[in-house]
């Protein structure tokens, strides 16, 4: 990965995306790993953007482990727009909003689903099996997955492009920055920066999970991050 000469706060450029957005409700393409991971992002993000969760991740192993977990996605969409859409019904809601108070509105998520084939995944981190959890083949499957989003979301005509995955303690949000980037720069898309574990991010995607009821898996996704995790056990 190339080095950065002064290190980036992703959460303060995506602030200032947010304040340059203000007067209006982009729309955004948000890859997902899973439902988890994605709780906090849509809870934030809802308030600011039009939102489509692409489920996109054919490193996940095996089939049944994907089909739960997009179907917990699924879930989780379905719940908090339900949510969102009673909480905008109350009659407290609408009391606080009339007199003047700054209440959260959250605009509704949709759904996207991408294809699930592993073979793209063996294909890009091919020979890069061996390398532990974390380098290169981790590297690897960002730009697949992500070059994917990137295309999709042009294709789309969104506004700007992101990935959830830059919440987690473990993954590397500078190199998930810099080659979200590069893919979005190379379909003429806008990438929004993040880096979702800083304001506590992380803790609630875990208070969030928790309200939900979702299911939480214990390793990455792919079928080496699971190896790695029964070794580790």
């Amino acid at each position: 990965m190339p080095q950065q000469q002064n290190k980036i706060n992703y959460q303060k450029e995506l602030e200032k995306v947010l304040d340059k957005e203000k007067e209006r409700v982009p729309t955004l393409l948000l890859h997902s790993c899973c439902a988890p991971c994605s709780s906090y992002v849509l809870e934030y993000l809802a308030q600011y953007f039009s939102i489509t969760v692409f489920y996109y991740n054919p490193n996940i192993y095996p089939e049944a482990e994907y089909e739960k977990r997009v179907e917990e996605q699924q879930r989780l969409i379905r719940e908090m727009n339900a949510k969102n859409q009673l909480a905008l019904c109350t009659d407290d809601r609408q009391e606080k909003k009339a007199s003047g108070q700054n209440i959260k509105e959250y605009h509704e998520i949709r759904f996207l689903a991408g294809r699930f084939d592993p073979q793209e995944f063996y294909h890009a981190v091919k020979g890069l099996e061996k390398i532990p959890e974390g380098g290169e083949r981790c590297h690897a499957c960002f730009r697949l997955r992500l070059a994917e989003a990137a295309k999709i979301a042009k294709e789309g005509n969104y506004d700007y492009v992101t990935t959830t995955l830059t919440i987690s303690p473990l993954k590397n949000a500078e190199a998930l920055n810099v080659i979200g980037r590069e893919a979005a720069d190379a379909c003429g898309v806008a990438w929004l920066p993040s880096d979702f574990k800083k304001k506590n991010g992380y803790r609630r995607s875990v208070e969030l999970s928790a309200e939900y009821g979702l299911y939480r898996q214990d390793y990455c996704g792919c079928v080496f991050s699971k190896q790695e995790r029964e070794a580790s056990k």
